[in-house]
């Protein structure tokens, strides 16, 4: 295609604006030309640099990736950067990493490369990323070769996108521990339908939604009082699905364009599975945006969208009275009798409570979530190591006693309804 305004020309005296600009991306594509001769040239990929280079240098650091650091770009500016040694995790220990700041990193196989680099024209001081490739459709393939990459390479782990005032974070754990779905404390009616939902959604790339014409996006809410459960049940669901799953953490920074980014994010690694706890906390000011989002088609195409809260009565029923946004509620509520003394048979390892203690227990206990059982458990366990005694009936009226003094809602006879 013709170019009027060309690299091999100067155009100083004539159109100085655009020289001060020329001059940067001339000496970038002569670099390039010296190691790969090509038709190199400025490629602009929209929104993709969101991540992108996050992306970038994890797989770079996994060695996932060849890679080649061409030059850095200005002398004036720092040549290399030492942090946190990996921009993904909490780890403080220091070290040099790689990064695109002032410095052009060629990716050979693609013929792409990547610099984030200071435009000086017009007395411009932010640095801006430039991508450059061979050609268009390159630049294309490398784009949809990352995004796979970066797919498998978040199947091993868990991800947390974080809201930060600084925008969209992402920051990698290590692989959590799977728990098995027998041990979800739920109504076994419940717990067949979340898991058959969710197998069939992952399952050969969701042919049953194909077969039956529905469309392929899926959203449940799952809601009860603290403690009951409902992060153990996300985890079993994640822990034994063979998908990326990447947790949103909701902040006072939230706003549209973070909810625009994180979509996007997510919706190039689908089919996916994207959490969303406490969404509850999510910012008024941004509500109509996220609802928004929910009903695009194109951005939910492939997610399968968990969100959990422990005040059902602050959602917004918009997010739950129209379909396509959370296709189902389910309740997860305090533990009744009989699994109640189930759970405690199992926590009581070294048999300390007979079967007629069991059964008293599970009877008092009424109301307690799972979190208090294993606290009265620990109770019951360190009264009997140190005093030989149980005394669990005292430590049972005092856990009861504190939801009376905590739990604002009654969750059996709230009359706040969540839209079913």
């Amino acid at each position: 295609m013709k170019v009027i305004f060309s690299h091999e020309e100067q155009f100083r005296e004539i159109h100085p604006s655009y020289e001060d600009f020329a001059i940067l991306t001339r000496r970038i594509t002569n670099v390039l030309n010296e190691e790969q001769a090509g038709s190199w040239q400025l490629v602009n990929i929209d929104n993709q640099f969101n991540q992108l280079d996050t992306n970038l240098i994890e797989m770079m650091e996994h060695q996932l990736i060849p890679y080649k650091i061409l030059a850095n770009i200005y002398e004036a500016k720092p040549l290399s950067k030492i942090t946190s040694k990996s921009l993904l995790s909490m780890e403080n220990q220091l070290g040099m990493v790689s990064t695109f700041e002032n410095t052009l990193i060629m990716f050979p196989d693609y013929q792409v490369a990547v610099t984030m680099a200071f435009n000086y024209s017009q007395g411009n001081s932010w640095p801006d990323y430039f991508f450059f490739s061979t050609s268009p459709q390159a630049a294309l393939f490398f784009l949809e070769e990352i995004n796979e990459k970066l797919r498998e390479l978040l199947m091993q782990s868990v991800t947390y996108l974080v809201d930060t005032e600084q925008g969209v974070q992402r920051r990698k754990y290590s692989e959590q521990a799977v728990v098995p779905r027998e041990e979800v404390l739920l109504e076994n009616q419940i717990k067949q339908d979340i898991f058959r939902s969710i197998d069939e959604f992952f399952k050969e790339d969701g042919l049953f939604f194909k077969e039956y014409g529905l469309p392929y996006k899926r959203g449940i809410l799952l809601y009860g009082s603290p403690g009951n459960g409902k992060t153990t049940l996300v985890k079993s669901i994640t822990g034994s699905t063979k998908a990326p799953v990447v947790y949103w953490q909701i902040t006072e920074f939230t706003g549209s364009h973070s909810i625009q980014e994180v979509f996007g994010i997510v919706s190039r690694l689908a089919p996916a599975i994207l959490v969303i706890e406490d969404i509850d906390s999510m910012p008024e000011y941004t509500r109509s945006v996220f609802l928004n989002t929910l009903d695009g088609t194109q951005s939910r195409e492939g997610l399968f969208i968990i969100g959990t809260t422990n005040y059902p009565q602050k959602i917004d029923p918009a997010l739950i009275n129209r379909a396509g946004r959370f296709d189902r509620a389910y309740e997860i509520p305090s533990p009744p009798q009989q699994v109640r003394e189930n759970y405690l048979r199992k926590l009581d390892i070294k048999k300390i409570l007979l079967d007629h203690v069991l059964v008293d227990i599970a009877k008092r206990s009424k109301g307690l979530s799972v979190s208090q059982l294993n606290e009265l458990y620990m109770s019951i366990a360190l009264n009997w190591h140190y005093d030989g005694k149980l005394e669990y009936e005292t430590r049972i009226d005092e856990l009861i006693k504190q939801n009376k003094r905590t739990i604002k809602n009654d969750w059996e006879e709230d009359n706040h309804s969540i839209g079913f």
